[in-house]
């Protein structure tokens, strides 16, 4: 089974420089066949960087995170798409655990930040509010689209894994920050094997992310609803 590592970014050269060197060369014990790269119109240098490096770039006509997912399954040819984002939240340490599950017969794999043995950046704070509104939208996706398998503790983290096939039942529309939850809903009504391991998430290398809670919030609450009444 051929896995793409899809690397995202979009102005992340600072974290870029510190993260590809730590990433293993594709092979069997790396977890994945191929590295492409999906950016979302860098203007820092980080083209320039992936082209020092040898790896494919596909770009944007779009920005936004889903559009990056979207782009992945209709150009690279592959069985199987692991998303990461190099900016030193997620393992790297992880990639061979989505390899192993997907091979198991998976079809979404979610490194998740809220089952036992995980570890959530915010865990260092008493106040954590974007893991608290996380488990307050896990608890809303297993309750209204879970029919069968466990309960998904990480419905909306973006460090995961998709068969092929799986992307293409579920036909997958959102081009922003909620791709992950619309994901992780559809993946449920359609009973799919979804497969949970906990990660450690780290902290970011450089820089500050770009999405800023409040809006990002709002966006989850109406794809919720979108979801419940099945619009795309």
């Amino acid at each position: 089974m051929k896995i793409t590592l899809c690397l995202l970014t979009r102005n992340e050269l600072p974290c870029l420089k510190i993260i590809f060197p730590q990433i293993p060369a594709p092979g069997p014990d790396a977890g994945y066949d191929e590295i492409v790269a999906i950016d979302g119109g860098s203007t820092d240098g980080t083209l320039d960087y992936f082209k020092e490096k040898g790896i494919q770039v596909l770009g944007q006509s779009k920005r936004g995170r889903g559009e990056a997912f979207l782009i992945a399954f209709e150009k690279i040819q592959a069985d199987a798409y692991l998303f990461f984002s190099p900016d030193g939240n997620e393992a790297i340490s992880d990639f061979p655990k989505f390899k192993k599950a997907i091979n198991e017969g998976n079809d979404l794999v979610i490194a998740s930040r809220m089952m036992k043995g995980s570890f959530n950046e915010e865990d260092i704070h008493w106040f954590k509010p974007r893991k608290w509104a996380n488990n307050v939208f896990n608890l809303l996706a297993n309750l209204f689209f879970r029919k069968t398998g466990p309960y998904v503790t990480d419905s909306i983290n973006g460090y995961r894994a998709i068969t092929t096939k799986a992307a293409k039942i579920l036909k997958l529309s959102a081009s922003d920050y909620t791709i992950e939850y619309q994901m992780t809903m559809r993946a449920m009504k359609h009973q799919l094997r979804i497969y949970e391991f906990p990660t450690i998430e780290g902290q970011r290398v450089a820089g500050e992310t770009g999405a800023q809670s409040i809006p990002t919030g709002i966006r989850f609450i109406k794809r919720f609803i979108s979801e419940l009444q099945g619009k795309d």
